[in-house]
């Protein structure tokens, strides 16, 4: 017997794709989020985690994929990254107690790790610097002591950036600016960049749901990871059919500005896309290594490479007016 499949924050960029997937395959399925769900408006429930009350009127599936999440880094309430990521992960395994639900899959993030070393697994340490990796890691001790208790199953995905079709975040960014000739590489660009192409995502949310696996933690990434040189190159190749990366800035000179742009933020109240922190994000190497291959049953779909093709293809090259767009960092 299929089961249901309850999305919480089916509505945003990773649930919406995921829900694509569950209709293909003809999963009974339900989405839970703070906002109607532009494709699957018959399908969606309005609730929020930080209210479990709204949770226990809303949630009817037999297994939870929760992807709600506070995760932009200009957020300036700060307590809000708690009151979502940690005490609706609190709320969810609340309310998955008193109506029998013994599996939830959580995404949470590499984020937990913090400016992890080369080659972080999931045993690595968890030394998060922001608000969103740390609450993200305690949302996950709260799942941890849910599943402690008797017979239940959590599996936490711990995704790198996730970009793909629809998606306006930070690779998003990347692209655009190279699109528009505005691209400025910062540093020597031999830092290499773990990412996650959603194709692939979905495909191991979809292999989490249907898995006999009672408890499992993987950081997802699609490799082999390229070189900032390397992903930049590729795109303005595809893209003009330019070599190389352009213009090149040295680190002391863009980290000037971004702390520059801190301070004009602070002062004026507004946000800027550029900032010491992304900069910071964009020179540092997020490398890291995935025991995604021991979920029996999983194999990507699509190659890192084959990703950024299909997302420059339907962004810029033959782009959807109609598209929905999904807008995170």
């Amino acid at each position: 017997m299929t089961k249901k499949i309850t999305v919480i924050g089916g509505s945003g960029f990773v649930g919406t794709n995921l829900c694509r997937q569950l209709m293909l395959k003809r999963y009974d399925f339900e989405i839970i989020d703070v906002k109607m769900s532009n494709q699957f408006p018959n399908k969606c429930k309005i609730a929020d985690v930080r209210k479990a009350d709204t949770l226990r009127e809303t949630v009817t599936g037999d297994v939870v994929i929760n992807l709600a999440a506070v995760h932009r880094d200009d957020i300036r309430d700060k307590s809000e990254y708690k009151r979502t990521n940690v005490d609706g992960a609190e709320n969810l395994a609340l309310v998955c107690d008193e109506k029998g639900i013994n599996k939830i899959i959580f995404t949470s993030s590499v984020a937990v790790y913090g400016f992890a070393d080369v080659g972080t697994d999931e045993n690595g340490s968890i030394n998060p610097f922001n608000e969103y990796g740390r609450t993200k890691f305690l949302a996950e001790e709260k799942l941890r002591a849910w599943q402690s208790n008797g017979d239940k199953s959590l599996i936490i995905v711990r995704p790198t950036v996730i970009f793909g079709e629809g998606n306006r975040g930070n690779v998003f960014n990347l692209f655009n600016q190279i699109a528009m000739g505005k691209f400025i590489m910062i540093g020597n660009g031999e830092n290499k960049k773990s990412m996650a192409y959603i194709g692939n995502v979905i495909a191991f949310l979809e292999t989490c749901i249907t898995t006999d696996q009672k408890v499992g933690i993987y950081n997802y990434v699609d490799t082999p990871d390229l070189t900032m040189n390397e992903l930049v190159s590729h795109v303005r190749a595809e893209l003009s059919g330019d070599e190389g990366v352009g213009f090149r800035m040295p680190y002391w000179l863009g980290i000037i500005f971004g702390y520059a742009a801190d301070l004009y933020s602070f002062f004026s109240g507004k946000n800027l896309p550029i900032s010491s922190i992304r900069i910071k994000k964009f020179i540092y190497p997020t490398e890291f290594k995935s025991a995604k291959s021991n979920l029996e049953g999983f194999k990507a779909p699509f190659s890192l490479i084959e990703g950024v093709s299909r997302t420059l293809k339907s962004e810029f090259l033959e782009a959807d007016p109609n598209q929905e767009i999904f807008y995170t960092e």
